[in-house]
């Protein structure tokens, strides 16, 4: 800001004194940078609509939130682990093997600077095959060419735990191919697979484009290994997809899966947290019509399932504000 001479030097160095003591502070602006997954996913869309509800409030705050697209899960995971990222979405299960270094964050310990911020929505282990593929459980993927997922990605984490589960390995099948999200439902449509594996929410793009430009269905992930797994891992459910939200699948379908969780670390400011949790929650209704899966989004869920690692002090603070904890 400009500001006037007088004609008295004196008198003008006092004023500008006073009004350099009086001036408030302008508070620096802070950049957040959350890790999400492919483009066609909807951890991508989280990541950008949890941006958009902070963006919004930037001239209050001074954070400014950007959420590119990433690998996926683990790489989320270590992106915050070497402060690349301050935030990201975490499939339970995997946000459950950082925490306590199990699977493959064995070798580097447990990651104990984890903190929970809040849960998603559910997200079953979807199976989507050609028609004429032969497949109509997921045990009839020996023999087939399969997109098991690419390394860093939930969905791949998933699938080693379920291959382990059925006693297969990448020989197993006829292909496993290891492309990321954005790509499998080209390569089914153009046939170079015949099935593709995605951890998600529902409805969700790639899926759609999938049943829409070739005959696709979804097909049941079931049996003994599958409910053993149900019953050993605390952060697996049963799911089921609804028949009707893709052509040609009006069927309901029976799965499992995990949530989608986000999470940060330790060493992320408190108030940069408390103000992400903020802005999600104060402008809850809007958020939710951000996308199909948010649409059964509820404050009680969000605050407790799924959720491995401790509360970050920000997101505990603001519980506490609105009495959700104590």
């Amino acid at each position: 800001m400009k500001r006037h001479v007088f004609s008295t030097a004196a008198f003008s160095g006092a004023l500008i004194a006073a009004a350099t003591f009086a001036a408030p502070a302008v508070a620096q602006e802070r950049y957040i940078t959350i890790g999400t997954g492919g483009q066609t996913g909807v951890y991508y869309v989280v990541g950008q609509s949890v941006c958009r509800m902070v963006n919004r409030g930037s001239e209050e705050h001074n954070i400014r939130c950007n959420a590119p697209s990433t690998g996926g899960s683990v790489a989320n995971v270590n992106g915050m682990k070497s402060g690349e990222l301050d935030m990201g979405v975490v499939q339970s299960d995997v946000q459950y093997r950082a925490y306590n270094g199990e699977a493959n964050f064995e070798e580097e310990g447990p990651w104990e600077d984890m903190r929970s911020v809040f849960t998603m929505h559910g997200e079953p282990l979807t199976v989507v095959a050609r028609a004429d593929s032969g497949i109509e459980n997921i045990s009839d993927f020996p023999g087939k060419r399969v997109n098991i997922g690419n390394p860093g990605s939930g969905q791949r984490n998933t699938m080693d735990v379920v291959m382990e589960a059925f006693g297969w390995d990448e020989d197993t099948f006829a292909l496993a191919s290891q492309l990321d999200a954005a790509e499998q439902a080209s390569a089914l449509s153009d046939n170079n697979i015949d099935a593709m594996v995605y951890v998600v929410g529902h409805p969700n793009g790639s899926i759609q484009e999938a049943t829409t430009t070739i005959d696709a269905r979804l097909v049941s992930v079931t049996g003994d290994e599958i409910d053993a797994l149900v019953e050993e891992y605390p952060y697996y459910t049963r799911s089921v997809i609804p028949g009707g939200l893709y052509r040609g699948n009006d069927e309901d379908v029976e799965t499992f899966g995990v949530a989608a969780t986000f999470v940060s670390s330790a060493d992320v400011d408190e108030d940069i947290v408390y103000e992400t949790v903020k802005a999600v929650f104060e402008n809850f209704d809007r958020f939710k019509r951000l996308h199909p899966a948010f649409e059964n989004l509820n404050e009680e869920d969000m605050i407790a399932d799924g959720l491995t690692a401790p509360l970050h002090d920000g997101a505990a603070r603001y519980y506490r504000e609105r009495g959700w904890i104590e």
